[in-house]
This record gives structure tokens, sequence and C-alpha cells, in this order.
């Protein structure tokens, strides 16, 4: 009767593995892009208008319906530099364009480091 039982327990656990290997297999696919975009004045943007320009990037990223994500932006005075997860450059090309955005640079993450680095 225990037999019975942990059958399905196994066969839960194996198919619930390997979806998770799945997931991660499909997440690392992804590449990580910053993108710069040279926007005389970005820091000068309102609320308002930081807010319409996310929406429309979001709108945008709806309806390509790819595998594409925005992580978030950072505004300087004249330029805007945006982190996106990708699986390709073109994708991210092709994202600005749809939307009107400059994608003055797009360049593949190679590694990331920060002050836990060092330890």
């Amino acid at each position: 009767m225990k037999n019975l039982l942990v059958l399905p327990l196994l066969l839960f656990f194996t198919f619930s593995t390997t979806h998770a290997q799945k997931k991660v297999e499909n997440k690392s696919e992804m590449k990580t892009y910053v993108i710069e975009r040279i926007i005389p004045g970005a820091g000068d943007l309102t609320t308002a208008e930081l807010k319409d320009i996310s929406k429309k990037s979001c709108d945008v990223l709806k309806e390509m319906d790819s595998p594409i994500n925005w992580m978030h932006s950072y505004v300087t005075d004249d330029k805007v530099y945006c982190v996106y997860q990708s699986k390709s450059k073109d994708l991210i090309l092709e994202h600005a364009k749809i939307c009107g955005f400059p994608a003055d640079s797009v360049s593949e993450v190679a590694n990331v480091i920060g002050p836990e680095t060092a330890k």
C-alpha cells in the first residue's frame, strides 16, 4: 500500500523538478543588454512624461509577445540607459523602432560586478 502512495509522489516531484529546470533553462537563454539612448533634456522630463514613455514601452512589449523584458532604466541629463533581458539584440532594436525610441548603442552584458565581488 505504501508503494502505491510513493509512486504518485515520485511522479509529482519528477514533474515539478523537470518543470522548474525548464524554467531555469528558458531564463538562462535570455541575455542582458544595456541600451544607451541619447535624449537631450532627458533629465528634465516630468513625472507624467516618464510615465507616458514607460506605458508606451510596456504596451509595445505586450504587443510584441516576444521573449524580451524591460528591467529598469537610468535617466541622466541627456541620456537614458535601459536594462533589458532578451533573446536577441534584434528584438531590442525592433522594440525601439516600434516605440520610436532611439537605441544609439545596444551592448550585451558580459558580466556583473559590485562590492560583493571584492569579497
